[in-house]
This record gives C-alpha cells, sequence and structure tokens, in this order.
C-alpha cells in the first residue's frame, strides 16, 4: 500500500502540487498497485479537487 505521506515524505524535492502528481505516476509506473490519500499536499497551487486528480494520474500514469 502506497500512502500520499510517505511520497511527501521520502521526495523531498517535490515543490508543487504537480511534483506529486508526477511523483505518484511515476511509482504507479514502477509497480505500485494501491494507493491510499491519507492527508492533503501542503502545495498553495493544490487544487479544491486534489483527491481525484491524485487517483487520476495514479490509475492512469501514461496519461
Amino acid at each position: 500500500m502506497l500512502y500520499l505521506s510517505e511520497v511527501l515524505m521520502q521526495e523531498h524535492e517535490l515543490q508543487s502540487f504537480q511534483d506529486v502528481k508526477e511523483a505518484l505516476k511515476d511509482r504507479a509506473r514502477k509497480g505500485a498497485m494501491l494507493f491510499q490519500i491519507d492527508v492533503k499536499p501542503p502545495f498553495p497551487d493544490t487544487p479544491n479537487n486534489w483527491e481525484v486528480e491524485l487517483e487520476n494520474a495514479f490509475t492512469s500514469p501514461y496519461k
């Protein structure tokens, strides 16, 4: 199980919500199967529909 908080703690270079989406896509491409949203990304550019965008990024990593 991949938790969003884990990604945020492990990848210190993340600077934006877009960076988080790309990190999730990368993890999915590398074989992560399950994703759990347990925290809100702390970036000013995080949109209102951030949960949907992160789920979409993880489930469709090649888009």
